[in-house]
């Protein structure tokens, strides 16, 4: 077997053959390793035309099959088979060849291979892809973590196949050590679900309160997507809406279940934020949201309960709704993005990371399912000021939340009024609300903390911990 191969893709499910195929059209010599030898033949008689590819059928050719420094990516399923695959080439490799995951591993996962993995001299590179199967072939957004030196020998290769921003810059950097690739991964879905549950609001209150149909919402939501809020999401929205199912004759959409499904990589956002006490309530209201959907014999006992039903609007007060509705879209949109970046930053400060906010939202722009245009001035902002405390304090940005916040108000009015459900939008504005505050019942919450379990409280006053007396004549102590 010769070591012509420059990288070897081993798992050839539809990411990995597509990533395989991207490497190969970009100029490289693929190997190509699956424990089902027929996928490799497949994909082989299938595409072998695009590129050089060199078939493997054993790991130990697959291996014998890289050049030095062998750089080796596994596209498996996270958890247990990762760890198999990994020990599976481990002992077949050198120092100084690496590993590089390309599946949504949990970051602490990640952290423990690459420590493992660092002892034996072998790199080992979690990496987050985002962009599904079609920027898996024609550009994704990568995420890559690791040492600098496997940075330094595998990134030029992942900046050529990874997704271009319109200013034609490669949409991959080095986001940090060991897990902080995964972990920007993660949060970025996060983000995504806070998105499509927020254009699912949207969505909703155009069709209910407004009395729209589908058809409609898709043009509305492909005017927007010329403007502010353009994005890859916005713009899939305008297509599923104004799809037919081709049986009924019906929107597409109303032959869907109501039932949303999830991978797990929003509810490990959420599970992280509040390990780092870092609040992401937009996030979090995206993913119970999608979890109330799935309980079908609760929403079923529960369809006879009290409250109003939607009424839907003459056509002058719909148009206007409509605007209203972009401003209330827009502007939790920004708070579901400060949210995710606060993460990011915490996620950073804890273990170490010095992840530069700036080029995640610059490697955003393209290839990932939460690419937007608006991505270009997140990018901004952060360049601007490294250690921006928020978007929000953002002078653009904080302006364009003050230009939006009485429409936001008067949607989340109308949806209450209509009995429309906007846990996203909802969240949303409490989270500005709480953060522009002058005083916050934290105060009182303290104080039944103190009354209850002696926790004490801090005065306002003065410096120092301290702790009444609820029994007795209620005087204070210092703790």
């Amino acid at each position: 077997m010769s070591t012509s191969a420059q990288i070897g893709v081993s798992g050839l499910a539809v990411m990995g053959r597509n990533l395989a195929r991207n490497f190969a059209r970009n100029g490289y010599t693929v190997a190509l390793h699956n424990r089902t030898a027929s996928r490799t033949h497949d994909l082989i008689k299938e595409f072998g035309h695009e590129g050089d590819f060199v078939p493997t059928e054993s790991a130990e050719d697959f291996v014998a099959a890289l050049e030095r420094p062998r750089r080796l990516m596994i596209m498996v399923k996270a958890g247990a088979p990762t760890d198999a695959v990994i020990q599976e080439f481990a002992r077949l490799l050198e120092p100084g060849d690496m590993i590089i995951d390309g599946g949504n591993a949990h970051f602490a996962d990640t952290r423990r291979r690459e420590r493992e993995l660092r002892e034996r001299g072998i790199h080992f590179v979690g990496t987050g892809v985002s962009g599904g199967e079609e920027g898996a072939l024609h550009g994704p957004s990568i995420m890559p973590g690791g040492s600098t030196e496997s940075y330094a020998s595998l990134g030029p290769m992942l900046e050529k196949i990874s997704a271009k921003a319109k200013d034609g810059a490669p949409c991959v950097t080095h986001v940090g050590p060991d897990g902080a690739g995964h972990f920007v991964k993660m949060v970025h879905n996060g983000i995504e679900y806070a998105d499509m549950q927020l254009i699912g609001e949207a969505y909703q209150l155009l069709r209910d309160v407004a009395g729209r149909t589908p058809a409609q919402i898709a043009e509305i939501f492909r005017t927007w997507n010329t403007g502010r809020l353009d994005s890859y999401l916005i713009e899939i929205t305008a297509e599923v809406l104004s799809h037919v199912d081709a049986a009924t004759g019906a929107p597409f959409v109303d032959v869907v279940l109501d039932q949303a499904e999830q991978k797990g990589t929003g509810r490990w956002t959420v599970q992280i934020a509040l390990d780092l006490g870092v609040p992401v309530s937009g996030i979090a209201e995206a993913v119970f949201a999608r979890s109330l959907s799935g309980h079908a014999a609760l929403r079923e006992a529960s369809r006879g309960l009290a409250g109003p039903r939607p009424a839907p609007m003459g056509e002058a007060e719909a148009a206007a709704f409509a605007d209203r509705v972009e401003q209330a879209l827009y502007a939790s949109k920004i708070v579901s993005y400060t949210q995710g970046f606060h993460e990011i930053a915490a996620g950073s400060e804890e273990y170490g990371w010095h992840i530069d906010l700036g080029k995640v939202a610059s490697i955003w722009r393209g290839g990932c399912i939460i690419r937007a245009a608006f991505l270009d001035r997140i990018r901004a902002a952060y360049d601007a000021r490294a250690d921006l405390p928020s978007l929000l304090s953002d002078k653009t940005f904080a302006q364009e939340i003050a230009d939006a916040q009485d429409d936001w108000r008067e949607v989340l009015v109308a949806a209450t009024r209509q009995g429309v459900p906007a846990p996203g939008f909802a969240a949303a504005l409490a989270y500005y609300d709480a953060l522009r505050a002058e005083r916050l019942p934290a105060a009182l919450t303290q104080g039944q903390r103190d009354f209850f379990g002696a926790h004490t409280y801090r005065r306002t006053d003065r410096a120092g911990s301290y702790h009444t007396l609820w029994g007795g004549d209620r005087s204070e102590v210092e703790a």
